[in-house]
């Protein structure tokens, strides 16, 4: 029996997600999340859909990310899709920060485990609990191939112009100081889906990605291959996001630690975690900001307006870096499904052959669509992410072609 299955595995530092997929047809068999990992209150949502059957949720303690993973296993085996079978080929982790080292998908052994260990001060919130999980995972079937899949993977061909700040290079290098980009299997995913939509091969077009969630950033996608993206040394540069700032004069940092006498930790709480939509108007989620807008809430507005203008100068600066675009592609939870931002993000750029057709806009759906008029110079999309389908699909083809 050929093991085509690939368990998907997604550690935060008090969640575990997951998705079982079938990589013959790419159907999945199982998908779930435990949350608050470490609380009385922790809590398993699992759904089998392989089976057809309604999804099972309980609540209680869950120790650590070992017992939420034996717990995860559990669910699995009541139907019939255990950790133990033989149908399982891989675990493929989603890890954030890979650095320069890690340009592809990878099998993990002890030195790449270290690698992602001494990655840990430009990622402290995600690898280590990426690590939590791999190691979990591994004890659980150290038979079995584990492979990481970097969010940082795909932006590793942009040019060292796009890639390096202008400081000093003895001292970037030695602290490992460089833009290295994130949602980068999201990016993967939607560039190539993009191209699809289009009827073309990858390495035929230019897309602007647009992957707008609670986190948020954009991508400049040459010939399937990314040349420059907004996120850097962390997931804090770039645009507006649901809680963080985005671009900021770096002489901010100094001004609050001197004048506000703030000490290093409140001003990264502040950046990470004050600020962005929540620090402009007190709420980052999307519907919320529009429906006080449409009510004439100034601050609200003021929010949507920022986060709008920093979205344009992303979409004509790739535009500048790209030359030529054939395709401009929303993704994630507000890329997806809120048309105003798609709407206003647009507007105006009809010179670069930028448009949207309202009625089209309008439409929701789960598959990619395009939504732009007929006959534009440039195709605007909307394409939903799948991020656990191209972490299974990498996972897969690399133990193929490893065994």
């Amino acid at each position: 029996m050929t093991a085509t299955r690939v368990l998907v595995l997604n550690s935060g530092s008090s969640s575990v997600k997951y998705q079982l997929l079938d990589m013959r047809d790419s159907s999945r068999l199982a998908n779930g999340l435990v949350e608050r990992i470490g609380e009385q209150s922790s809590r398993l949502k699992h759904t089998p859909l392989a089976t057809g059957g309604g999804s099972r949720e309980w609540t209680g303690p869950i120790a650590d990310h070992d017992a939420a993973l034996k717990a995860v296993a559990e669910e699995l085996a009541k139907d019939g899709l255990g950790l133990d079978s033989p149908e399982l080929a891989a675990i493929g982790h989603r890890v954030v920060h890979g650095g320069k080292h890690f340009t592809e998908p990878t099998v993990i052994d002890d030195a790449v485990l270290a690698e992602i260990e001494r990655l840990i001060p430009v990622a402290p919130l995600h690898n280590p609990a990426n690590l939590t999980g791999i190691r979990t995972a591994t004890a659980l079937r150290p038979d079995l191939p584990q492979v990481a899949v970097f969010d940082t993977a795909f932006h590793t061909t942009m040019p060292e112009a796009a890639a390096r700040y202008a400081i000093d290079v003895e001292t970037a290098d030695a602290h490992r100081v460089r833009r290295y980009g994130f949602h980068g299997t999201s990016h993967a995913y939607v560039s190539r889906a993009t191209a699809k939509l289009l009827g073309k091969a990858p390495e035929e077009v230019n897309v602007i990605v647009l992957h707008l969630g609670n986190g948020a950033s954009a991508s400049a996608v040459e010939k399937g291959r990314c040349v420059d993206t907004s996120m850097g040394l962390t997931p804090l540069e770039g645009l507006v996001m649901g809680t963080r700032s985005g671009d900021t004069d770096p002489a901010v940092i100094f001004h609050l630690a001197r004048v506000g006498e703030m000490s290093i930790d409140e001003i990264d709480t502040l950046l990470n975690k004050k600020s962005g939509l929540i620090g402009l108007c007190g709420d980052n989620d999307m519907r919320e900001i529009r429906r006080r807008v449409d009510e004439g809430d100034e601050r609200a507005k003021l929010a949507f307006d920022i986060y709008i203008h920093r979205l344009k100068k992303y979409i004509g600066a790739y535009y500048a870096v790209l030359g030529q675009v054939d395709a401009v592609a929303f993704t994630a939870g507000v890329g997806e499904n809120a048309a105003p931002v798609r709407e206003a993000a647009v507007a105006g750029l009809g010179s670069l052959g930028l448009a949207v057709d309202d009625e089209l806009n309008a439409v929701r759906g789960d598959e990619p669509r395009l939504i732009s008029p007929a006959g534009a110079r440039v195709a605007v999309a909307v394409v939903p992410t799948d991020e656990e389908l191209e972490i299974a699909t990498q996972t897969y083809a690399l133990v193929k072609k490893t065994n």
